[in-house]
């Protein structure tokens, strides 16, 4: 989705011969598979867009895919599969938008520029560091024709190693070669390029470079909470709406019509509440300094600013699974006689 800007997934229903335990397969397919050349008004008053098809509401009635990916063989024509069985996860801009942005696609002229700059630099330096030195001679007319001095075995005098001794006729002189270094607003001016092209994938230049000379605690962590709030944003925004939810929609409805799973006669009415209370936790963030982080929460959650399952949320597990197993630990302490700080119960005991 980063490269391409979009990529789709194709929901595939199996045969329950198949042998899957759920009837469902996830085809992950490039934005390439989408046939975008494909634009015509259909005879029932539908229309194709770059090979999407809207109805007349402007909802998405099917998507035309490539069996193969373009690039790697004939792939032929397109075919129709319905936008139900496709889930097009790429990050909405603006009203009206129908395909991805590739993510890089406003820094790609900086990046090619900033390289072909670097490149140049290096090639400077090589071709300078390539020349030892320069022979001088104060007749002009020696060796016209530019040919090159032997020795006397015949050998061009053309290199130099290490320790060598080299004489030199009447009227020669040697100058060696002082190239100039690149200066002192190379890396100034690599850092600024790299700033702003920081800035145009939504991340800090550490996070870019690996560079972390001159970072304090205050301005990593102000970088950081910029990035992770944006992290946050596309785990909700994009992952859990776009990806995860139709997912679990169509595992739900397929694991219920092939009996995996049994939830009573009212199995519809069941469906609906499944739906609602399925809880998408993404993964935590660890923080530069995790003993202030967790003094913070247990102020929060003290003064009744947060709760603990929401703490428990931000940090990437689930409150009912971190509950289940301090109970069990509790229990388990308690009949081998153990006691720990965290068991509340047994501290109240001992004084």
């Amino acid at each position: 989705m980063i490269e391409g800007g979009e990529c789709f997934v194709r929901l595939r229903n199996r045969k329950l011969e198949d042998g899957f335990s759920v009837p469902l397969q996830l085809q992950v397919l490039e934005s390439e598979h989408l046939d975008n050349k494909t634009n015509q008004t259909l005879g029932n008053g539908n229309v194709i867009r770059n090979g999407i098809e809207f109805n007349r509401l402007g909802q998405r009635e099917a998507y035309y895919l490539f069996k193969e990916h373009p690039g790697e063989s004939m792939f032929g024509e397109s075919v129709r599969v319905p936008a139900n069985d496709v889930l097009h996860i790429y990050r909405p801009l603006r009203p009206g938008q129908i395909r991805g942005e590739p993510w890089l696609s406003n820094i790609l002229l900086k990046l090619y520029e900033l390289d072909q700059y670097d490149d140049a630099e290096l090639v400077r330096k090589k071709t300078a560091a390539m020349f030892a030195g320069f022979i001088t001679r104060l007749d002009p007319e020696a060796n016209i024709l530019g040919e090159s001095e032997s020795n006397e075995q015949g050998v061009a005098l053309s290199g130099l190693e290490p320790g060598t001794m080299q004489l030199l006729d009447p009227g020669e002189d040697i100058k060696f070669s002082e190239p100039s270094d690149v200066g002192g607003s190379y890396e100034a001016f690599m850092k600024q390029q790299l700033r702003a092209i920081a800035i145009g994938t939504g991340i800090t230049y550490e996070q870019l470079t690996g560079d972390l000379t001159g970072v304090n605690y205050s301005s990593i962590r102000a970088g950081l909470i910029e990035f992770r709030r944006r992290c946050t944003m596309l785990q909700h925004n994009i992952m859990v709406f776009q990806f995860c939810r139709p997912v679990w929609d169509r595992w739900l409805e397929l694991a219920l019509l092939s009996g995996e799973l049994d939830i009573g006669e009212e199995w519809t009415k069941g469906k609906e509440g499944a739906k609602k209370e399925v809880k998408w936790i993404p993964q935590g963030f660890d923080w530069v300094d995790p003993l202030k982080d967790q003094q913070a929460q247990q102020m929060a959650v003290r003064n009744g600013f947060k709760s603990r399952a929401e703490v428990v949320s931000e940090m990437g597990y689930d409150v009912e699974e971190i509950d289940q197993e301090i109970a069990e630990d509790q229990r388990r302490a308690s009949e081998l006689g153990l006691s720990f700080d965290s068991d509340v119960t047994a501290n109240q005991e001992v004084i």
